[in-house]
């Protein structure tokens, strides 16, 4: 749960802080600061519905866009969060476009470096079920060199046995 709680509250201040570029950089692109963390909401919710009906649509139709799916999905949702909410203005289509790269990059950015300095247990729980995969793999590799002796020696036992018990050898 708490790993959940945790991703979430990454994924939102990811967010936050790709709508904050887009403020700093794009004159014209301004959200009021009272309902600022209401359009990172809005913004969030809107990319986390639009993202999996556009992964189904691009694999049916356009399977071309499924490389870009992210930067859909923040420009469906810096669209639709612009037409919702009246404190925020996203300044026209060429800032639109330009709002889903600098969001986009900056979505990338911190959902990249939050895990490892914000959220060290994300980051660490990874750690740890790398490490577990790394020990199951060791045993799983020990157990089949294990197998490959038993296999040989029991081949060499047969093989003795074989001669041993071999008609022709013993006229």
């Amino acid at each position: 749960m708490i790993k959940l709680i945790l991703s979430l509250a990454s994924y939102l201040i990811a967010n936050a802080v790709g709508l904050l570029v887009a403020i700093l950089v794009l004159p014209g692109f301004t959200i009021s600061f009272s309902a600022f963390v209401i359009a990172v909401l809005v913004f969030s919710a809107i990319q986390t519905i639009a993202g999996p009906l556009v992964t189904k649509i691009s694999l049916k139709h356009v399977p071309q866009l499924v490389g870009g799916i992210a930067l859909v999905t923040i420009f469906l949702g810096l669209f639709f969060t612009d037409l919702f909410m009246t404190s925020m203005n996203v300044g026209g289509i060429s800032n639109l476009l330009a709002a889903t790269l600098l969001v986009w990059l900056g979505s990338l950015a911190a959902s990249i470096l939050l895990p490892i300095y914000v959220f060290k247990s994300l980051a660490e729980n990874r750690k740890e079920r790398n490490q577990a995969l790394e020990k199951e793999v060791e045993r799983a590799n020990r157990t089949a060199e294990r197998a490959a002796a038993n296999a040989q020696a029991a081949q060499a036992e047969a093989e003795a046995l074989r001669r041993e018990n071999d008609p022709s050898r013993n006229t």
